[in-house]
């Protein structure tokens, strides 16, 4: 392309500090180093965990950033050595590295690359430098994707190519919201038919699990969410039933124990706060309950727990991004979308462009949106 090699100016959501709202800025784009690829976004959604990083719970953030994670586009050009796509391809970035070569990569029981991010600062790319500017300041990265931007620069290990006939406004979601909620129950809990599922909490990814539990041919599933406007979505996705825990005296978990007699087999925690984690895990059957953690807690959170709950059998897990080996598991999820296998677009409630983008987090904050995806 006529751009490769050279600066590109561009929009990007740009979160300067910690509780300020986004503001959609130029940024400058520096083209791609080896190993490299520059990408053209075409769409991202707004997911929790960008809520994360602007309310200043997400570990390890610096500022200012560019957030934004479940994005797709188009490659404008790649840096040396990288082999894996070329200009013109489409593609989802995935905020988990996949390597394909360390032992992490190469288990099939694992999803997390040794060159993951998560347990350092991830605001620059590999080699400490970031690709992005504005008004003469670096801008950092965030999960070595930044979505938000109209262009941006990621390590070849975090792009997916896949199929050109995908619709990126709406495959992009593929990225982070329901690979997590979707692969959580079909990897991580490995639900089985006939099962009796209970999921806490009803945004994109918590639906994404409602799904997987009902393609897993789950028996019952349980959908607990405080906001009922939620509910109608969460049956038609596969709920059987749709409860709120401010319509009960007793603690949720009790509610669900008696309702399923020694309460469900797998349960899903997708809010990411520590009393829901603990009423989740003690929802569980005492001897065969599967609990899975897939909702991220705020940084420094700590929990108690009383240890019986595990002693007498139960399996209390955590997931990211739903088990996937991403750059496996993404261009299967599109096929069966293309298909029709799959329905990703029941969970986008709102589709804004990228000015709009302070919009969508308040329809966020509002409980009033499931997934909004923001387009350039």
């Amino acid at each position: 392309m006529a751009t490769a090699g050279k600066v590109i100016r561009c929009r990007a959501a740009v979160a300067w500090a910690v509780g300020k709202p986004l503001s959609v800025e130029e940024v400058e784009v520096a083209p791609p180093k080896a190993g490299e690829v520059r990408i053209k976004i075409v769409a991202t959604g707004i997911c929790r965990t960008d809520e994360h990083v602007l309310e200043g719970s997400f570990p390890n953030m610096d500022f200012p950033v560019i957030p934004g994670h479940e994005g797709a586009g188009i490659v404008e050009s790649v840096g040396e050595g990288a082999t894996s796509v070329k200009p013109g391809d489409k593609v989802i970035l995935i905020p988990l590295p996949q390597c394909g070569e360390c032992s992490f990569c190469l288990n099939p029981e694992s999803n997390y690359c040794m060159k993951s991010h998560l347990s350092k600062s991830q605001c620059l790319l590999p080699d400490g430098t970031s690709r992005f500017s504005c008004k003469g300041k670096q801008i950092h990265h965030f999960l070595w994707v930044s979505t938000f931007a109209e262009y941006t620069v990621i390590p070849e290990c975090v792009v997916a190519k896949i199929d050109a006939a995908a619709p990126l406004d709406k495959v992009c979601l593929l990225g982070c919201g329901f690979s997590t909620g979707y692969g959580a129950a079909i990897n991580t809990a490995k639900v089985k038919p006939g099962s009796t599922c209970a999921i806490f909490g009803l945004g994109g990814v918590g639906l994404s699990v409602v799904m997987g539990c009902k393609a897993a041919g789950a028996s019952r599933i349980i959908a607990v969410d405080i906001n009922k406007d939620k509910f109608a979505k969460a049956k038609e996705l596969g709920a059987t039933d749709c409860i709120s825990p401010h319509d009960f005296k007793k603690p949720i978990q009790e509610v669900l124990t008696e309702m399923t007699g020694h309460g469900v087999d797998y349960s899903f925690e997708v809010i990411g706060r520590v009393d829901t984690m603990v009423a989740a895990l003690a929802s569980c059957n005492m001897n065969t309950g599967v609990c899975v953690m897939v909702g991220l807690p705020p940084s420094g959170s700590m929990m108690s727990v009383d240890p019986m709950l595990l002693l007498s059998g139960r399996t209390w897990k955590g997931t990211l991004l739903g088990g996937c080996h991403m750059k496996d598991c993404i261009p299967k999820f599109i096929s069966s979308y293309l298909e029709k296998k799959l329905n990703l677009d029941l969970l986008i409630t709102h589709t804004l462009p990228i000015a709009k983008v302070n919009e969508g987090f308040e329809l966020l904050r509002a409980g009033k949106s499931i997934r909004s995806v923001l387009l350039f």
